[in-house]
């Protein structure tokens, strides 16, 4: 597991600041959950953490080393990224899919192996999607292709999984079963979400971004307090204490009086 860290990194697009001196550590094993209002900056890092975009200023480290001084090969086989958008007319099978996420690990042009199809089919399984291989991709909905996105990211065996609302087009019994299994598994994550109370329940530590800087970060019991919630996401909310520094958010629509009803939902 690798430890990843972003020291003072700033990104411009035509003279807009879209991010400025951010920071942020995530350690070996952990799950990092970025937050913030729409236009933050969330996606925006994570295209640095990933390098697919380059900052303007400061440094992306992967173990102590620049990123950009790693070989690319070697990245690709510790790096996995899930963007939020996947390509919908892809015209390939869903087994096909995650055998992309074992071209890093096999020699130029060689097939698949017996390994590797054994991990595809390991990796089918553990995302409940066992019995999917020959299933067309453009037969998928939106929900389909996010899990499957997933596991082609994880059937990579990376030391380090990025993530941009991961959460997005999945129902409610997926997006827990996903966290679940990120929390678990043997990789350091760093995931953009929307649901404050899902980052609260199973982050490690929060990064909340306003306007493109950190506002605060920390432990979900440190970051997600009521006080911040209502400064930087507008809206009132009641923070329920849970073991081990996690917490559980209900939130409630900014025109609802005091009897309002209040929602586990954080989306903005």
């Amino acid at each position: 597991m690798v430890r990843v860290e972003a020291r003072g990194v700033d990104r411009r697009v035509r003279d807009v600041a879209l991010l400025r001196a951010v920071a942020l550590d995530a350690p070996p094993g952990s799950t990092v959950g970025l937050l913030g209002p729409n236009g933050s900056g969330k996606s925006t890092l994570l295209r640095v953490l990933a390098g697919l975009d380059r900052p303007d200023a400061g440094r992306v480290l992967l173990d102590g080393v620049d990123r950009a001084e790693r070989p690319r090969r070697e990245i690709a086989r510790r790096v996995a990224v899930v963007t939020q958008h996947t390509p919908a007319d892809a015209d390939m099978t869903v087994g096909e899919v995650l055998r992309l996420g074992r071209i890093p690990h096999r020699a130029l042009l060689a097939p698949a192996g017996a390994d590797d199809e054994r991990r595809v089919a390991d990796a089918l399984d553990g995302a409940g999607l066992s019995g999917w291989e020959r299933r067309r991709w453009t037969s998928l909905s939106g929900g389909e292709r996010q899990r499957v996105a997933i596991a082609r990211a994880l059937v990579q065996e990376p030391e380090v999984l990025l993530l941009d609302e991961p959460t997005n087009h999945l129902d409610i019994r997926h997006r827990f079963a996903l966290l679940a299994d990120l929390a678990r598994a043997p990789v350091t994550v760093v995931a953009a979400l929307h649901d404050l109370d899902l980052a609260g329940q199973y982050c490690d530590r929060i990064v909340l971004l306003a306007g493109g800087r950190v506002e605060a970060a920390g432990t979900p019991a440190d970051v997600l307090t009521a006080e911040t919630i209502a400064r930087v996401f507008g809206v009132a909310a009641e923070v329920i204490a849970a073991p081990a520094g996690r917490v559980r958010i209900l939130l409630r629509a900014p025109d609802q009086g005091d009897s309002g009803f209040w929602s586990i939902r954080g989306d903005q």
